[in-house]
Parts: structure tokens; C-alpha cells; sequence
């Protein structure tokens, strides 16, 4: 393998890469960003990108997996330590799975809002690598929490606890940034960026949805 080019460390210059790579991603869209840009972003020589990353594509990925593993991380830790303890409530299990996004959209310095951007982007994308890398960053995880949903509602099917789950990560994505909307169409009654708040409601809401879908009428699915 080549040196990596002069400059400053490695380590450091890989993060910064990854967060400008975050910012200019989330600003231009995959297609409208370029290696040249990001790198401007980051201040490092565009040869370093390709030193770290070699493609586009390996940047959008290793960009996008280091924040979705972060948050995931601290999903599953807090599932794990419910289920050590016993069966979690079906609100448990929704807490474990929104607040860590929410927070993380609550703080600048993590790059929520602009990670959640990518999200959507990558839902709509229609390259086999993009819903590959959304399957590498989610699945797992996601069927983590499906099964837990199903053990905390036994009439939760397996069907129902999927769209339960999809439904409930696409509140968190909408509410991962602070957008003062909330106080806007409430008249400022709600403000959005009160996680806790926000969260509260959110579980209240989600638990009762899927405690529906668990007991659903004769036929009530069908079409």
C-alpha cells in the first residue's frame, strides 16, 4: 500500500474527513457531492480521501455505517440491559429504540440533522449498494427490536411488529432535528426541543398503536 500522504495524523485527519464528508453529503445529495469539495471541507489534500477511502462510494459508507453504528450501540445496550433484567415493558423497548436518535439530533456537535437527511436519502435511493449499506447498517438491529416487540405483546405477529417498528423509526427520523415546528403549529404549547417531552409522548403514542395492532379485528388487514 502507498504512504499516506504528508500532513496531519491519520487518525485525526480520517474524522475530519468523515464529518465534512457528513456535512457536504448532507447539503449536495450523494450524486451532487464531489471528492474534491469534501475534501475542500475538510481541509486535507483530496489524495488523502482516496488514501483513506479510495471511491466515493467507500467515503458515503464509511461515513454513514460510523454514525449509524454509534447510535445502534447504544440501542442495543439499552435493550440488552431490560431483557437481562426480565421481560420490558413495550414502552421500555420504544424508549431504548427513539431517545438515543432523538438525542443525537439534539446535539450539534453529532450531526443529527444531517445524518437524518442521509437517512432519508438513502430510504429513496434505488443503487443496490445504497439499500445494501441501509441493510448492513439496520437489519440486525431492527430485528433485535421486532423480536422484543413481539415478546412484550404476544398477539404482536410478526407482520404487525414490522410496520410497528417501521412506523416508530420514521417518527424518530422526522423529530431527530430541532426545527421549531412544533412550536410554530402548537403556538407555542410544544417545543421541539424538549427531547424529553417529545419522547414522552412519542412512546404513549407508539405504544397504544401497536397494543392495537396486537388484538386487530377479524379480516381487518386484508385487501
Amino acid at each position: 500500500m502507498a504512504a499516506a500522504p504528508a500532513g496531519p495524523s491519520r487518525t485525526s485527519s480520517r474524522e475530519e474527513i468523515l464529518n465534512a464528508a457528513e456535512e457536504v453529503f448532507a447539503a449536495r445529495g450523494y450524486a451532487g457531492a464531489s471528492m474534491r469539495a469534501i475534501a475542500e471541507a475538510a481541509g486535507v489534500a483530496q489524495a488523502l480521501l482516496h488514501y483513506h477511502f479510495r471511491t466515493k462510494e467507500g467515503l458515503f459508507e464509511a461515513m454513514f455505517l460510523r454514525r449509524a453504528a454509534a447510535i445502534n450501540r447504544i440501542r442495543l445496550a439499552r435493550l440488552d440491559a431490560m431483557l437481562a433484567r426480565g421481560r420490558p415493558s413495550v414502552e421500555d423497548i420504544i424508549e431504548a429504540l427513539l431517545r438515543p436518535a432523538v438525542e443525537t439530533g439534539d446535539e450539534p456537535l453529532q450531526g443529527g440533522a444531517r445524518f437524518a437527511a442521509l437517512i432519508l436519502e438513502l430510504t429513496t435511493a434505488d443503487a443496490d449498494w445504497q439499500r445494501d449499506l441501509m441493510a448492513r447498517a439496520y437489519d440486525a438491529m431492527a430485528t433485535r427490536f421486532i423480536d422484543a416487540l413481539m415478546t412484550a405483546l404476544p398477539g404482536l405477529d410478526r407482520a404487525s411488529a414490522t410496520w410497528g417498528y417501521l412506523f416508530v423509526v420514521g417518527a424518530a427520523l422526522s423529530q431527530m432535528p430541532t426545527t421549531g415546528r412544533a412550536h410554530r403549529l402548537s403556538r407555542g404549547a410544544a417545543d421541539d426541543a424538549d427531547s424529553d417531552a417529545m419522547i414522552a409522548r412519542a412512546i404513549v403514542f407508539a405504544a397504544a398503536g401497536l397494543r392495537a395492532l396486537a388484538v386487530p379485528m377479524p379480516d381487518a388487514f386484508e385487501t
